[in-house]
């Protein structure tokens, strides 16, 4: 017996094959081997003869005869049953092996095999017609005998792997046999299908891109003309393309615009995405991309527009001046990012405007106030539905320059949260170093942003990010006097409110009485906000007479504000005018301003323990700790009042939460009050922090501070030493009606206020 391993040749039995001579060993098969049996062995892949074992070979086999050998060295097999395969191995220069019949399970019956194969057979005779190679395939259809006979003659253009052939083989029952072959023969009918199928439609398509690409070539050539004779209906694609050619991007921009207008021309207008890329086009072709050369910087005339919108701010306008000198001298954006911090309402954000009205610039204005999410800064990736730029190049794009004036208001209400932090976003933009080459992920592209001068604003920079707030030179905002209050009523709040609300100046009158008294009753802030708001409603309420006919002039004196205004005007704390021991005046800075608070002790029997109240925060609870160890230290005779009584400690208002490290003096002042019994004057306040040690450690706030004090009729203030440079900082119209006292140590306060 012959053995022949094979390699991916589906082999069934009752099937002749024709093999050349050159597939067996040389010199093996003669004409001495006709009517030899032949075992194939199946490989599981494919090997020299001497590797061959059990392990790399299929156990079922196929056992054939030898039928002839024809003059051209064709070799016709018959194969006659599927074998076992028990061993096989290399030896004496050829592949020997041993097998067992392996008989079928008879699970169909012959008549049913062959109703089956006569209806593939018609099947395949009519699939084959649909073909210009249907007329020698069908001649070839029309002689198979037998379904296995098909599957041997079909499987070399059929998708079945190795394994998936064997498996044909491998199966005992006939009936699965036949249900997998005929499986195979109507796969490959189905890829014929197709195949078939996709050629034609890819002709068709190929055709169809020919002709089209012709027509639109025909269609740019009319197109072209047809602009040229009306300007005004010219298309999208045509307008984009003078826009990008007339806007002076840079070659990374341009290249990524051009890639844009390019699929926005195949997309075509029915595209879903033809919106995205008409709105991004509209977006970057209407930036202003060109480098503008700086206008001429007149101090003078900027100093002029500076006093005339805003009154007062000596220093700050100052520091706006010094910035605006370096630009001048550099003949380019240069200098530190300003940040503006101060109480609402004292004229950071408009401020801004006067900058650029000075510089002769666009002027824009950028809320961040809220921002959770760093898109907002840098903007949407253009992959997400809704995709939009970060409000840094929508602001550049409102300003249609390349060297506005932008504020950023509210930079210490960003928040953070799961969508990123905006404010390290932000270290790019206001960094000289990097904004260069800012790029908003919407753009995808570079924007220089170098020549913006940024205005940050903030109430306070306790929120701001270390990182971001290095980046900025902080210019305080100090609130605004009375009198300063009284000029910015006179000049600009009654004025705007009058023109608004279409009355003219012959028809109301305000007396300065009047403004002053709505100053000192009706507002409690720092800046002018709320000014602003009471010269509205007085002006409406005289909009209302002068309609109904009442009056044609109105006078409002300071008599008549409560009829204006209302009887419900803003209490501000004024001094004690009875001073009890125990019960000291403290200052304290809010964000609204300055204000007056009184720290109130008092002591019970008990068993010393110490009830603080007031809404105090931790900070001012350890100042309270503090202050109890120091009048202890300071009067040993006392000590025994703490241990017999419980102390009490209280800060009105009640409901209002407290906090800072401001109120350390003014609690000692108190227990040191309360414990000798000795009353402080009603006229003194007092600020600063204490230390163990007794020291009188520096505060912040001390502007906003001494206008509250001042404000309620204090006449001397007790300060920090180390806050003596603050006082440059003061108005001169605070300090002169103030006799204020810098001390180093709680005792010097103690001898000055405990006589």
């Amino acid at each position: 017996m012959i053995t022949i391993p094979v390699y991916e040749l589906l082999l069934l039995p009752g099937v002749t094959f024709f093999f050349k001579k050159d597939m067996f060993p040389k010199g093996r098969i003669t004409e001495e081997n006709i009517g030899e049996e032949i075992l194939f062995v199946l490989q599981k892949k494919e090997m020299v003869p001497e590797e061959i074992s059990m392990e790399n070979i299929f156990p079922v086999g196929v056992l054939g005869t030898i039928e002839s050998i024809d003059e051209e060295g064709s070799i016709k097999v018959t194969t006659k049953c599927r074998v076992q395969v028990s061993s096989v191995e290399y030896a004496d220069g050829a592949v020997q092996a041993e097998a067992v019949d392996l008989p079928d399970i008879q699970d169909i019956s012959p008549e049913e095999e062959k109703e089956k194969f006569d209806a593939i057979k018609k099947e395949l005779m009519d699939f084959a017609k649909g073909f210009q190679w249907g007329v020698w395939v069908r001649s070839m259809i029309y002689h198979w005998k037998s379904y296995p006979e098909a599957i041997c003659a079909l499987a070399g253009y059929m998708s079945l792997s190795w394994e998936e052939k064997y498996h044909i083989l491998e199966a005992d029952s006939r009936k699965e046999r036949l249900e997998l072959m005929e499986q195979a023969v109507y796969e490959l009918m189905e890829i014929f299908r197709v195949s078939e199928e996709a050629e034609t439609a890819q002709k068709n398509s190929s055709e169809k891109v020919y002709r089209e690409s012709a027509i639109k070539k025909q269609i740019e050539f009319l197109q072209q003309q047809l602009d040229e004779m009306h300007p005004e209906n010219i298309s999208d694609v045509r307008r984009f393309e003078k826009k990008i050619q007339e806007s002076g991007m840079n070659e990374e921009a341009r290249k990524e615009a051009e890639k844009v207008l390019s699929r926005m021309k195949q997309e075509g207008k029915d595209s879903h995405e033809y919106g995205m890329l008409y709105d991004y086009l509209d977006f970057v072709t209407s930036l202003s991309w060109k480098t503008e050369e700086p206008a001429k910087i007149d101090l003078g005339e900027a100093e002029e527009i500076l006093d005339e919108d805003h009154y007062g701010l000596k220093k700050v306008k100052e520091r706006i001046i010094q910035q605006l000198a370096v630009m001048a001298l550099n003949k380019k954006q240069s200098g530190s990012i300003l940040l503006f911090v101060g109480a609402p309402g004292t004229g950071k954000t408009s401020i801004g405007q006067s900058i650029a009205r000075a510089l002769h610039r666009k002027y824009v204005r950028i809320s961040l106030g809220g921002i959770r999410d760093e898109a907002e800064i840098r903007g949407h990736r253009r992959t997400y539905i809704g995709a939009m730029p970060g409000r840094i190049m929508e602001g550049m794009k409102r300003s249609g320059a390349a060297n506005p004036v932008m504020v950023l208001d509210e930079v210490d209400k960003l928040a953070k949260d799961y969508g990123g932090d905006p404010a390290s976003a932000l270290l790019e933009v206001l960094d000289p170093e990097q904004n260069g080459s800012f790029t908003d992920h919407y753009m995808n592209v570079p924007y220089d942003l170098s020549n913006v001068l940024f205005v940050c604003t903030a109430n306070t920079t306790d929120s701001i990010p270390e990182p971001l707030l290095n980046r900025m030179e902080v210019i305080q905002f100090p609130g605004y006097t009375a009198v300063e209050k009284f000029q910015i009523a006179r000049r600009h709040l009654l004025p705007k409110a009058m023109k608004s609300m279409g009355i003219k100046a012959q028809n109301l009158k305000v007396s300065d009485d009047a403004i002053r008294r709505i100053i000192e009753e009706y507002t409690a802030e720092a800046g002018v906000r709320g000014l602003k708001k009471q010269m509205d409603v007085l002006c409406r309420y005289a909009a209302v007479k002068l309609v109904k006919g009442e009056q044609k002039s109105i006078t409002v004196s300071e008599k008549r504000v409560p009829e204006f205004l209302g009887n419900n005007g803003i209490h501000h704390e004024k001094i004690l005018e009875n001073p009890a021991p125990g019960v000291v005046t403290g200052l304290a800075w809010t964000s609204a301003g300055g204000e007056i608070l009184f720290i109130e002790t008092s002591f019970t029997k008990g068993s010393g323990k110490v009830i603080i109240t007031g809404q105090l925060g931790d900070v001012m609870k350890e100042s309270a700790q503090i202050a109890i160890t120091l009048v202890k230290s300071l009067y040993p005779d006392a000590a025994e009042k703490f241990e017999k009584n419980d102390l009490h400690i209280h800060v009105p208002a009640g409901a209002v939460p407290k906090d800072g490290p401001s109120a350390g003096i003014t609690l000692v002042t108190a227990l040191s009050s309360l414990v000798t019994g000795k009353p402080a004057p009603a006229e003194i306040a007092m600020t600063g922090e204490v230390s163990l040690r007794g020291g009188v450690m520096p505060i912040g706030g001390l502007p906003e501070k001494l206008m509250a004090a001042q404000r309620a009729g204090v006449k001397h203030v007790f300060i920090p030493y180390e806050n003596v440079d603050n006082l440059d900082d003061v108005a001169d119209e605070v300090k002169e009606k103030l006799e204020i006292t810098p001390v180093k140590t709680v005792q010097e306060v103690l001898k000055q206020v405990l006589k």
